[in-house]
């Protein structure tokens, strides 16, 4: 491997390109998905391929192959020199990189247990006997569960003289069920992914909380709607990772601020003029992009240009201090990189992404926030989610909510939904729980690009409350 990568190297340096690099991925998966106790697909499948990466005369060239031999590389050389040079040929304002010392090193996940080692069978015991006892309750009619695994090896280098490895292992899943009670449906699920093996599958522990999410789910066909009116709501951890990740993360790409993003998935209102000036939210919020977080999916040692995993603050004391940036971005700010350009296969270009970009905890614990919460809403786990092109307006629906009456959990609400503009509602939040109640959470499928790019994020969040916010739908 070292050498293939060392003679493309070599031979990018012989072109005289201004900057190359080269990433081999060597991808495993495994994909398990049941309904109703019944196995509907099981995926083993593996990939292997690399990716040409060239900046010619200001401009970029890419493209890759499947197959690791000197002639497919040269042809991918040959291939992207010939995109960067049509790519110079449209005048516009050049690409410029920010200095990045050569990089050397390996980076592999901390696990226990390897998941692609666990038999089969013991992985379909595990999700039928969930669908069982989930399907004890006769109103639920549909019940699904799925396992996930991941395997990457990826191996960079550049012409600055950049080598480094990693080797990465993802585990997760989820169960869910839908309860019919007449003409009206209702579901409730639970689940979560984390860049660890086996061990995070036991951790999660799918049987205690099949019963659970059983019960709930029928105690939502029972329950009173959401009322619509403006309230003090509580989002729990697991619908707090949707508000950052939507309100935050994404308008903090600084590519979609610059509007490289706007024909697939829009643009953004943190404009370059806000930058240390805007106050995205109260002075009890700080919002980071840390790459460094144990377990988290967004987690590496370095990113898809190179650069070292590092911790950013996006938002500082409700302050909008930061960007998700890359080497070519980065310099337009007159910064340095923040490490976010990731690709999710070696057939697709780099892109900034999102890390972990983490809600820091604040100095409550979550009984406190309850106690002190005279009459509010207490929502779970989202359902529905809509917001704009530019990440402002937004509307987020939850599976599971319960009325919070003088400082206690009350009853059960369905169809609970709430709706906002996201600076006005980052600074409506006066609490936010503690250390103890701060959680990691995975998202395995970000979207972003053209072609379109899935990307695993992570998520460190707590319980936060935030004050009169319109729940319901209003009419």
């Amino acid at each position: 491997m070292k050498k293939f990568i060392k003679n493309l190297i070599d031979t990018l340096s012989l072109k005289k390109v201004d900057y190359g690099d080269i990433r081999v991925v060597e991808t495993e998966i495994e994909t398990i998905t049941l309904k109703n106790g019944v196995v509907e697909a099981i995926l083993h499948d593996t990939d292997l391929g690399f990716g040409i990466r060239v900046l010619k005369n200001s401009a970029w060239g890419f493209s890759s192959a499947n197959q690791l031999t000197r002639k497919a590389g040269n042809k991918v050389i040959k291939e992207a020199l010939d995109i960067a040079r049509a790519s110079a040929r449209i005048k516009g304002s050049g690409v410029n990189l920010t200095p990045l010392k050569p990089q050397k090193g390996t980076y592999r996940t901390q696990f226990k247990i390897d998941p692609m080692k666990i038999s089969l069978d013991q992985k379909l015991e595990l999700l039928l006997t969930c669908n069982s006892i989930m399907r004890r309750e006769k109103l639920i009619k549909v019940s699904q569960g799925f396992l996930r695994f991941k395997r990457i090896k990826v191996y960079f280098a550049s012409t600055e003289g950049s080598l480094v490895s990693q080797d990465f292992v993802y585990s997760g899943g989820g169960i869910k069920v839908y309860a019919v009670d007449k003409e009206e449906m209702q579901s409730r699920s639970y689940g979560d992914f984390s860049q660890q093996g086996y061990e995070f599958i036991k951790e999660l522990n799918f049987i205690k909380n099949a019963p659970r999410i059983a019960e709930e789910v029928v105690m939502l066909l029972k329950a009173e709607p959401c009322p619509e009116k403006k309230a003090t709501v509580v989002l729990d951890s697991d619908q707090m990772v949707l508000q950052v990740h939507e309100s935050c993360g994404h308008p903090a790409e600084l590519d979609r601020v610059l509007g490289t993003e706007a024909s697939y998935a829009g643009t953004s209102f943190l404009t370059p003029d806000k930058l240390n000036k805007f106050k995205y939210g109260s002075e009890i919020v700080n919002i980071v992009a840390d790459a460094t977080v144990p377990k988290a999916l967004g987690t590496f040692g370095w990113d898809d240009e190179g650069v070292p995993a590092r911790k950013v603050y996006l938002v500082k004391n409700g302050l909008f201090v930061g960007y998700l940036t890359s080497r070519e971005t980065a310099g337009i700010l007159n910064q340095t990189s923040s490490g976010a350009m990731r690709a999710d296969g070696w057939n697709r270009i780099p892109l900034i992404r999102m890390t972990n970009i983490n809600l820091l905890p604040g100095t409550w614990k979550f009984e406190e926030i309850i106690q002190d919460t005279k009459d509010g809403i207490f929502m779970q786990t989202n359902k529905s989610w809509s917001i704009d092109d530019k990440r402002l307006n937004f509307q987020f629906g939850c599976e599971f909510a319960r009325a919070i009456k003088n400082g206690r959990l009350t009853k059960v609400y369905k169809n609970a939904t709430y709706a906002g503009i996201t600076p006005r509602f980052w600074k409506s939040c006066d609490a936010i729980a503690n250390r103890r109640s701060w959680k990691v959470h995975g998202v395995p499928n970000c979207g972003k690009g053209e072609p379109g790019q899935s990307m695993f994020v992570g998520h460190g969040t707590a319980p936060a409350r935030f004050r009169n916010i319109q729940i319901g739908i209003a009419r």
